[in-house]
């Protein structure tokens, strides 16, 4: 295990820099890894990579693995929806994770990218070449990837001037009166339960999250649901925080059914612009058999 005492240089800074200046040999990504895994601890306590410190605090690490700090090719079938000089989407399974991470460093959609492409987009990392953005394991559909550092920044642009449109699929626990809302609240890493985040702090980063009803059944609403922001689970915790936690999500307090196969969380559409044309492009990803399925059984009762 290491040690580290916050001196009075190094208060104010965030705990992933700290510890970069401390170690020698780990990227940030590596250690980030290891902040998410409950390996660092600041005053005793499981910590965030973002948290900033304070004189006089301790910080102990217990160093994990050292998976490799690149993304190895794997020939590993994607499923390509739209593709042109500058960008491809991807249509992602349930159950496939994105980029390596804490206890996965293999199978990921990076590792089949890798493999199916000659060149991404290198801005992201050797770990995440191409990812501009993420959609959790559990939910299913469009995610776009950059070809070239250049389109890499054009949509990382988009994304953060929300000129992106992002438009998901989700059937919520509970009956909604209303015909649609808008959820503003503010998401934070929750500081008893890591692997969650939570609206309850009353701070963090700003989100938006808005939705409109497309059908209702005995215990359940199916929603139209588009987000101006793209925080880590931000409609998972923002439809949990109103009271109605996304079908299937026992994280946030969906109840357990045999009769979920999943989350029902959907990523539908995306449109943006593309770097290469110019163009806007829109592009849809059909709804998974095993949701599809789902709503025919509560159609029929």
């Amino acid at each position: 295990m290491w040690r580290f005492t916050v001196d009075s240089d190094a208060a104010g800074k965030r705990l992933d820099h700290f510890l970069q200046d401390k170690t020698e040999g780990h990227s940030r990504a590596r250690l980030q890894a290891w902040i998410r895994e409950g390996r660092v601890l600041v005053g005793g306590r499981p910590a965030w990579a973002s948290q900033l410190l304070k004189t006089g605090q301790e910080v102990e690490v217990s160093p994990g693995g050292l998976p490799p700090l690149r993304a190895l090719p794997e020939d590993l079938p994607v499923q390509i929806l739209y593709e042109d000089e500058s960008v491809v989407a991807i249509d992602k399974p349930a159950g496939l994770i994105v980029h390596a991470g804490a206890g996965a460093h293999s199978g990921t959609l990076v590792n089949r990218l890798v493999h199916h492409f000659q060149s991404l987009s290198g801005l992201g990392g050797e770990l995440r070449p191409g990812i501009v953005h993420r959609l959790d394991k559990d939910t299913s559909g469009v995610l776009l990837v950059a070809r070239t550092d250049d389109a890499h920044r054009a949509l990382a642009a988009q994304f953060g001037g929300r000129t992106v449109e992002k438009i998901y699929l989700a059937l919520v626990n509970g009956r909604l009166r209303a015909g649609s809302g808008r959820v503003e609240k503010p998401i934070a890493r929750d500081p008893m339960r890591r692997t969650r985040m939570t609206t309850r702090l009353g701070s963090g980063r700003s989100a938006l999250t808005e939705y409109r009803v497309l059908e209702r059944f005995d215990t359940f609403t199916y929603l139209e649901v588009r987000i101006g922001t793209g925080r880590t689970h931000q409609i998972r915790v923002h439809l949990a925080s109103e009271g109605h936690p996304v079908a299937g999500d026992r994280l946030y307090g969906a109840p357990n059914s045999e009769a979920a196969p999943r989350m029902f969380l959907h990523a539908w559409r995306i449109a943006f612009t593309s770097p290469a044309s110019g163009a806007r492009v829109t592009v849809e990803s059909p709804l998974p058999p095993a949701l599809g399925e789902w709503l025919r059984r509560l159609r029929s009762g």
